[in-house]
């Protein structure tokens, strides 16, 4: 009789642990330390990217299942101070990406090892191939570890703007010389190849990042990672969700 009841129990453990996984995917929940940006700064106007197909790739990212902004909580309120600051000036920032899932990173190396010529929107003088070499693409991303964001300045009562010479398309931005992902010299963040408008711009930004623990890529004028950040050392690869 006991040997009955034992596996009755077997059974029904089993049943269990098939069960569980069938759980739709938005019951799980984020990973401990991490929020959606919306849920702490809500004012914060959010363009991600690689949710869609104006990018460098020209098509969806691997792991961006929804135009929604993910970091770590500390990166998060450290922003959130910013827009504050920000927003007295009667402006807002702008999030083109935020964490960024090692599959997604992944998926950039491949599509740049495909190789191809120069691309007039992104790439100007580049070779697709040549990206990762000239630090443009990393094979590993300080994004993965939730605490880097991709970020600008517009004004709050402006939607849409010119598109840039280079970079993405922006949304009311003000002029910082180039648009968002440009891989050019001119995106260096103390470049002299821009004009006095985007100087300053760039340097608005980059002391109202600093002055919130921010550090930025010297590369890209619009890469900041809090300096920090909680995940120091580990990349994360859940997928970007809505909920």
């Amino acid at each position: 009789m006991n040997r009955i009841r034992q596996a009755i129990l077997r059974v029904g453990f089993c049943v269990l642990t098939v069960a569980a996984p069938v759980l739709p995917a938005s019951a799980d929940p984020l990973p401990a330390g991490f929020v959606r940006l919306a849920d702490i700064a809500p004012s914060i106007r959010q363009d991600i990217r690689y949710a869609g197909s104006d990018d460098f790739l020209h098509r969806k990212v691997s792991g961006y299942d929804a135009p929604v902004c993910i970091l770590t909580e500390q990166a998060a309120k450290a922003l959130a101070g910013v827009q504050q600051v920000i927003a007295a000036k009667g402006l807002t920032l702008v999030v083109f990406d935020c964490y960024r899932p090692a599959r997604a990173v992944a998926d950039m190396g491949k599509w740049t090892r495909e190789g191809g010529p120069p691309d007039s929107q992104w790439y100007p003088t580049v070779q697709r191939g040549d990206l990762i070499a000239k630090g443009y693409i990393g094979e590993l991303s300080s994004h993965s570890r939730g605490s880097t964001v991709d970020l600008a300045i517009a004004e709050t009562d402006k939607k849409d703007s010119a598109r840039p010479a280079c970079g993405a398309p922006d949304v009311g931005t003000v002029d910082f010389g180039t648009g968002f992902d440009c891989f050019d010299r001119k995106s260096e963040t103390a470049s002299a190849l821009i004009g006095t408008e985007a100087v300053a711009n760039r340097k608005m930004l980059l002391a109202a990042m600093r002055a919130a623990g921010f550090r930025n890529y010297a590369r890209e004028w619009w890469h900041f990672t809090l300096s920090k950040e909680p995940f120091p050392k580990q990349r994360f690869d859940f997928p970007v969700t809505a909920n």
